[in-house]
């Protein structure tokens, strides 16, 4: 009779799923499968180029996130790779679907989930997923606090991925050496089955701080092996974070005033040295809070405001911040 020391390994795993075509209005479909070419053709690789949609990947990649040059260019090494194998393809030429998990490594705000969404529209556009969408988890929605529980939450979340990309947030989490009645390796077997069995149909992007993932594929040279892509993404510099609100408050109609671009600049400058700084996310949630004091001060005044006072931030609007206190 089992008992309480039964482990993950000793269970079996549930049957893998059969992958289903996009079911409903508006599910992603996949792009036509080019024709076959005769062995004396040439090929116009600006013309494929074009036609998979990969220069205007990348890009809206380039023009929509700043910094990050060496994250770009290997998705476009990626990119070129995939194209060339669809190519070697038509001609008879393939050898197999490419191995395409990946582990993106990086702090917090550094942009690993937007590369994720884009790489999901790149793979899609080049036939090599179905679906261009992104299913982001972390482990609490893999893995199960009982006997039983985490295989069936994991099958849940490996369904609604296929076909696309399935996102692991802070992936290290999954595996927890200190405590062996944790079911996170339950999660992991289940996920390397699935990594394996379904490469040509599902990609798993594993993201988190690079020491970390370096010690959880320590512990776990299957999943290494599997991981044929690693990509790191760098923190941002001054000016790229100073760019980066730039771009943010365009997107949402604000600027800053010639006196607010300097203290904004002083701003990121003393958050960059305090803790628990995130990059991008960070920039978000200063250009949040200085909205919210914009928005008070205008009320406060209860004046007449005409529409660039609504869209001009000033000074004030930051230096209210704690950060500038200390």
């Amino acid at each position: 009779m089992s008992g309480p020391s039964d482990t993950a390994a000793s269970r079996p795993l549930f049957a893998l799923p059969t992958p289903q075509a996009p079911a409903g209005p508006g599910g992603d479909q996949p792009p036509a499968v080019p024709e076959p070419l005769p062995d004396d053709a040439t090929v116009d690789l600006a013309a494929e180029r074009a036609a998979a949609g990969v220069d205007e990947i990348i890009e809206a990649l380039d023009r929509d996130l700043v910094g990050l040059r060496p994250v770009k260019t290997r998705v476009a090494e990626i990119a070129s790779l995939l194209l060339i194998d669809r190519l070697r393809a038509r001609f008879g030429l393939s050898a197999g679907a490419p191995s395409l998990h990946m582990c993106f490594t990086g702090n917090p705000g550094t942009g690993k989930t937007t590369v994720a969404l884009r790489m999901a529209r790149l793979l899609h556009r080049m036939g090599y997923l179905r679906r261009s969408r992104v299913v982001s988890v972390t482990r609490d929605d893999l893995v199960g606090q009982y006997v039983g529980h985490t295989a069936p939450k994991t099958k849940d979340v490996l369904n609604r991925a296929m076909g696309g990309v399935l996102f692991i947030d802070e992936a290290y989490y999954l595996y927890r050496a200190d405590n062996e009645r944790d079911y996170g390796q339950e999660a992991i077997e289940i996920l390397l089955q699935f990594m394996e069995n379904y490469r040509d149909d599902l990609v798993v992007i594993m993201a988190g701080y690079a020491d970390r993932m370096e010690a959880f594929f320590a512990s776990n040279p299957g999943m290494s092996s599997r991981i044929a892509h690693h990509l790191d993404f760098p923190d941002y510099s001054l000016d790229e974070l100073v760019a980066i609100g730039e771009l943010m408050l365009g997107e949402r109609r604000y600027r800053l005033s010639p006196e607010a671009e300097s203290v904004f600049r002083d701003y990121l400058a003393r958050r960059m040295t305090q803790p628990r700084f995130a990059n991008a996310r960070s920039v978000r949630n200063a250009l949040e809070r200085a909205r919210l004091r914009h928005a008070n001060r205008l009320i406060a005044a209860n004046g007449t405001p005409a529409k660039d006072d609504l869209m001009r931030l000033e000074p004030a609007d930051f230096l209210a911040s704690r950060v500038f206190s200390t």
